[in-house]
């Protein structure tokens, strides 16, 4: 069974910041920064890649909401908003979710990593281009 489902259903506590019909949001328990925010479907989906796009519109909505609302209660400078999707980028938890990571200034969190060298940002484009 996946650890975010049992926290749904209630099978493992959790700090609760929001809650709605679709959507649970808590405390992260190794949090990168004070504040940092867990938002998850309550409905399992592996990943963002494998997800419905209602499902992604109910994370990212109360991730704009919790972002700003975090923000404005902890006087944090900003924030970074983070989805991980598959073990290759970062993913933990086979279950969608959205961290929201409150940053101050001089803080030591660290998100992203040096960009990569020697790509060829023209045949990039002609590749994805939508």
């Amino acid at each position: 069974m996946c650890i975010f489902c049992d926290i749904v259903e209630k099978k493992i506590p959790s700090k609760v910041v929001y809650e709605d019909d679709q959507v649970l949001a808590m405390l992260d328990i190794n949090p990168l920064s004070k504040g940092h925010t867990v938002i998850l479907p309550k409905k399992h989906v592996d990943s963002l890649l494998e997800s419905d796009e209602e499902t992604v519109l109910a994370c990212a909505k109360v991730a704009h909401l919790l972002s700003k609302h975090i923000c404005e209660k902890l006087n944090a400078d900003g924030c970074n908003l983070l989805v991980n999707s598959h073990e290759s980028a970062g993913q933990s938890v086979n279950h969608m979710h959205f961290h929201v990571i409150p940053r101050y200034k001089n803080d030591a969190v660290i998100v992203l990593n040096e960009p990569a060298p020697s790509i060829d940002l023209d045949e990039v484009l002609e590749t994805i281009k939508y």
